[in-house]
């Protein structure tokens, strides 16, 4: 037999060590579980772990990933004709996560039990995850527009975002409480609601223009996370580059421009990085259960842990806080903005 490479025994050992955190956190939860038996149960060092995950919370929230990139495409196309049926059927594919009552406790649907209480003990992850459900709630929003006709449904979309992650809290920590028929015909009551939600950012009117600029665009291959599926910048394109303390900027750029890529980077990828992909994939299940492609907004969502993309676009250092913003046209950069606005002045340009 051929010896691996470094690269395929990397892969190989991050394999195990995935497979037994998923099987640890199952039985334990998060709390009980202790690197040194993922280490016994992968057959590795706990040296070994450590080289592949940075810390437990980043191992664990690297296992509800691979778990979410996974689940299955939905077993009918959506059919939703209005934004009521889109939403009901947004939270019929949420619900469907949910752990029964009678799921025992360390069962694999109750794996992720320990998600949102381990977020919130830690500003360095509540906020990042305050704005990519912030990202959710813009593209299911600008996605029940299609079918509603009207200016703004991301208030609507907040709120059932809302409604949904209590429900989930719920059946943690009262399993069995309240009916999820009842939680799915609620989603769908709220886009009857009238919030007044218009898009009238004042600050936009004091927005620098995007500085014009001629470069070379060579970005390296791209997956677009919501969609599964490869990607290339078009011919008249915003590229944000935005921290994960950032992401509302984004609907700047996809109220204006015609299509917009998002390249989702953070100082902090070992941990951060499995935490986006976990809410991305999350958001895109339960979309392809609820709104047909054609009505998903013009964007594409790209994890740049490793900075490629940002490299492309100019960006020589990222953080939580980087918002920058080019457009492309003819696969060459002809505008920058940077700082806060960056979307909307590459969007204007």
């Amino acid at each position: 037999m051929a010896r691996l490479s470094r690269v395929e025994t990397q892969a190989q050992n991050r394999g195990k060590v995935l497979a037994a955190a998923k099987a640890e956190f199952t039985e334990r939860g998060f709390r009980e579980t202790k690197i040194d038996r993922i280490a016994e149960r992968a057959e590795l060092t706990r040296g070994a772990v450590y080289s592949n995950f940075p810390s437990k919370r980043a191992l664990y929230f690297a296992v509800l990933a691979q778990v979410a990139e996974q689940d299955a495409e939905p077993e009918h196309p959506p059919t939703a004709r209005t934004a009521g049926d889109a939403l009901a059927d947004f939270a019929r594919a949420w619900v469907d996560r949910i752990p029964l009552a009678s799921d025992e406790q360390h069962s694999p649907a109750r794996l992720d039990r320990d998600l949102l209480p381990e977020i919130a003990s830690d500003q360095r992850t509540s906020l990042p995850f305050a704005q990519l459900t912030n990202l959710g709630a813009i593209v299911l929003g600008l996605c029940l527009e299609h079918t509603r006709h009207r200016s703004r449904m991301v208030q609507v979309a907040e709120l059932a975002l809302t409604t949904l992650h209590g429900a989930s809290q719920l059946a943690s920590a009262a399993p069995g409480f309240g009916d999820p028929f009842h939680l799915v015909l609620a989603c769908e009551q709220l886009a009857g609601l009238d919030l007044d939600d218009v898009w009238q950012p004042a600050y936009l009117q004091h927005i620098s223009p995007a500085r014009p600029v001629d470069q070379p665009w060579t970005p390296p291959e791209l997956t677009d996370a919501l969609r599964d599926e490869p990607v290339k910048p078009g011919d008249d394109e915003v590229v944000a580059v935005l921290g994960l303390h950032r992401l509302s900027a984004v609907e700047e750029a996809l109220r204006v421009a015609p299509s917009v890529t998002l390249a989702l980077v953070t100082g902090n990828p070992g941990e951060l990085g499995p935490l986006a992909r976990l809410a991305v994939a999350d958001l895109r299940r339960c979309l392809r259960a609820a709104v047909p492609p054609k009505h998903w907004p013009r964007l594409r969502i790209v994890h740049d842990e490793s900075g490629a993309v940002a490299a492309a676009a100019g960006v020589s250092a990222v953080s939580d806080a980087t918002e920058t913003a080019v457009r492309i046209r003819e696969n060459r950069i002809v505008a920058r903005a940077e700082g806060w606005g960056a979307c909307h002045a590459a969007a204007s340009t």
